[in-house]
């Protein structure tokens, strides 16, 4: 079977929990993840933008990095980014088909009793894929999770947890506690741990678990002095910490929520380079200032004067952001293009999200797992019922009413919406 074919038909089983098969296929490849320093990246919302800004800046200090992120836009290539470039599909292909032929040496001698998962097998090519390139550096994205996800076979140099709010309740837990617990797995002996997130409750279990394991907690704030505003609807950052005061930095992403990621990104940066990873300031800077991440409240030149912010808002906590840098920047609202998959909460998204929009177009990217553009509308009428809303189930033709009634539209609630319109608008481009 072609390899890239063997990898997407694992999508069909799920999400399962458990390190025993990524062990054992990273045993078989010879435990490519030691290859090189890792650092791993944990966090309901956030991580990838600090991931994003964490190898951005650690390749600009002169290192061959890599970076593992999940789930990709629009082409899975973009998973695996080695000094800044997706891998090509030949290089994907080639790995896919030795961790393939690994997964099927395990099946025959009984070590693995089932196939293993589409993210399991995504992880050991990720491993693969960036020993085989010779990386320095890997800045690695919890999938989900973190005591039991595929990435957590590593031994990082360090490791940072962004925020912790309610999501995948199924798998984490219903409390900001549980779900703390599951993040602080990633906490290894002996680690700098850095944390953004400043809820008692979650931060109680991650000092625990630090204390348990010996690692070192860092309070992603602490001695930071950072004043945030917003100009023309970028974020800039007058910021300060005690090993040196950066200045005014304009923040490469939008929002002001991507100031604390940035202040955990620096923080973890400048524990890296006491650890003997050498990051100069001007690298750090360069990680705040021009790290690229699509998706995330990303502005788009639609082309014929229209314009669109795609946000890859997938939870409350998510909108939550958004619908605050609506309210600030687009005070009198945009029209919202809406999808969501059915297991997210998208009625405590709505709560959010409505009383920045002046319409909303509900939709549904071709995907399984999406929701009912029908039974959205019902659960957005409960939350504003003056609300004009529209139900429109394909994503170009919701994108067009919306632009029918203003030039600027927003669109959020899934990431697959996003890749679904990243990839049906190459044309799109991102708005300096």
């Amino acid at each position: 079977m072609d390899p890239l074919d063997y990898l997407f038909g694992l999508e069909k089983l799920g999400i399962k929990f458990g390190l025993d098969n990524i062990r054992a296929i990273a045993a078989a490849l010879g435990n490519p993840q030691d290859a090189y320093r890792s650092i791993i990246i944990a966090g309901t919302n956030g991580k990838g933008s600090v991931t994003a800004m964490v190898e951005t800046a650690v390749r600009a200090s002169g290192l061959r990095t890599a970076r593992y992120t999940s789930p990709h836009l629009v082409r899975i290539e973009e998973r695996f980014v080695v000094d800044g470039r997706p891998v090509t599909e030949g290089a994907l292909r080639d790995a896919a088909a030795e961790v393939q032929a690994a997964v099927s040496g395990l099946r025959v001698r009984g070590t693995l009793d089932t196939e293993p998962t589409f993210f399991e097998v995504t992880t050991a090519i990720a491993f693969e894929l960036f020993r085989r390139a010779g990386v320095q550096v890997a800045v690695l994205e919890v999938g989900m999770g973190g005591r039991f996800d595929a990435t957590n076979i590593v031994t990082p140099l360090a490791a940072a947890i962004t925020t912790i709010d309610i999501d995948h309740e199924r798998l984490l837990g219903n409390t900001i506690a549980q779900i703390a617990f599951e993040k602080a797995g990633v906490i290894k002996p002996g680690i700098p741990v850095v944390v953004g997130e400043r809820k008692t409750e979650a931060l109680d279990v991650i000092a625990s678990a630090c204390e348990q394991r010996g690692a070192r907690l860092v309070p992603a704030w602490e001695g930071v002095d950072a004043d945030v505003a917003l100009r023309d609807g970028r974020t800039v950052v007058e910021l300060k910490t005690r090993q040196r005061s950066y200045g005014t930095v304009p923040l490469a992403l939008r929002g002001r929520h991507q100031a604390q990621n940035a202040i955990v990104a620096v923080r973890l940066l400048e524990e890296l380079d006491a650890r003997g990873v050498a990051v100069p300031g001007a690298a750090i800077l360069e990680g705040l200032t021009a790290t690229a991440w699509r998706g995330r409240l990303d502005l788009l030149d639609a082309g014929g004067g229209r314009r669109l912010l795609l946000d890859a808002a997938h939870n409350p906590a998510g909108a939550r952001v958004l619908g605050d840098y609506l309210r600030e920047v687009y005070p009198d609202g945009l029209p919202l293009v809406f999808a969501a998959m059915r297991d997210k909460d998208a009625g405590g998204m709505f709560e959010v999200l409505l009383p920045a929009v002046t319409r909303l177009v509900v939709t549904a990217p071709r995907i399984a797992r999406a929701a009912s553009p029908d039974t959205l509308a019902a659960k957005a009428r409960a939350v504003r019922p003056t609300l004009a809303i529209d139900v429109e189930p394909d994503t170009d033709a919701a994108l067009e009413r919306a632009w029918a009634g203003s030039t600027q539209v927003a669109a959020a609630g899934s990431i697959f919406l996003a890749g679904e319109i990243l990839a049906a608008h190459a044309s799109f481009r991102p708005v300096s």
